[in-house]
Order: structure tokens, then sequence, then C-alpha cells
């Protein structure tokens, strides 16, 4: 055996009695036990496995299917959501990375079309946007010309200062 190789068999003898030490195991399960506790241990071994299992990217027509007028489906778990940028930040994704992730085009929307155009709807009934245009048309007109205030008669500041001290 090479000098830093793990050897599981004494590693699964460990566990295997500390276990049987604190818990009642019947003699019958004990060598499934020490067979299945055996079998993780060389399992984590192995870098064999992708980290990330491979999704299956949808097809253009599943994704067209997956854009309704009223709720964009999740590919995640494939539930309808008006918007999926909170959805997926409780998965831990970005737009960007779930677009990656299932192979989705760029401009793949975040936002059902029925929510984005009633907040757009909402938006301009409150006047949002509208309020530049009129500050706009206001310093366009020239302002009306101020006839210019008479100098007042008074001391001078030197006269002042004289007078004070």
């Amino acid at each position: 055996m090479k000098a830093g190789a793990i050897d599981h068999t004494e590693q699964t003898a460990e566990l295997v009695s500390a276990y049987v030490t604190n818990n009642s195991v019947p003699m019958s399960e004990l060598p499934a036990l020490i067979a299945s506790t055996h079998a993780a241990l060389t399992g984590l071994g192995r870098s064999g496995a992708p980290a990330t299992p491979e999704v299956e990217k949808p097809t253009p027509a599943q994704i067209r299917k997956s854009i309704t007028h009223e709720a964009l489906i999740s590919f995640e778990d494939g539930k309808p959501y008006k918007t999926l940028k909170r959805h997926l930040a409780k998965l831990g994704l970005t737009p960007e990375a779930y677009r990656e992730k299932w192979g989705l085009p760029r401009d793949y929307p975040t936002t059902a079309p029925s929510y984005s155009e009633q907040r757009s709807a909402l938006a301009r009934s409150s006047g949002l946007g509208s309020q530049r245009k009129k500050v706009a048309t206001t310093t366009a007109e020239p302002a009306p010309p101020v006839a210019e205030m008479p100098k007042r008669a008074g001391r001078s500041r030197k006269a002042k200062d004289a007078a004070e001290a």
C-alpha cells in the first residue's frame, strides 16, 4: 500500500465499532452495516462522479411554451411565476446563470408579459416619466424680464465700520 493511501478497512472498523457501541444493532444486520459503510468510504475517494449532474437542455418549442402571457414556467421546478428573479434567488441562481444552465437565449425574459404591462400601466397612470417633459417645456419658455431694483440709499460699509468703532 502507498504511504499516503487511506486504509478504508481500518476506517470502516473504527466507524462501525463506534456506531455499535452507542446503538443497538442485531447480529444479523452487522455484515450489511460493515459492507455499506465500506462501500460509502471507498465511494468518497472516487472523483469519477461529476459534482453537478448534466441537465437536459430544452428544445426551442419547450422554450416558447415556457413563456405564456400570464406567467413564465420555470425549468427548475415546472411551476408558473410572474417574475423569475425572486424564485431564482431562492435557488441561488442569477438570471444569467439560469439562462446558461438551461441553454436559454440571452433575451429570455425574467418577467411575464402581462406583469410587465400591468407595471407599465401603473407607472404611466402615476405620471412617472412625464414630469421631466413638463420641466423641460417650462424651462424652454423665456422668462419675463425683471426690472432692476434701484440702489438703496444708505451708508457705505466704511462709514458703518467707522461709526460702530
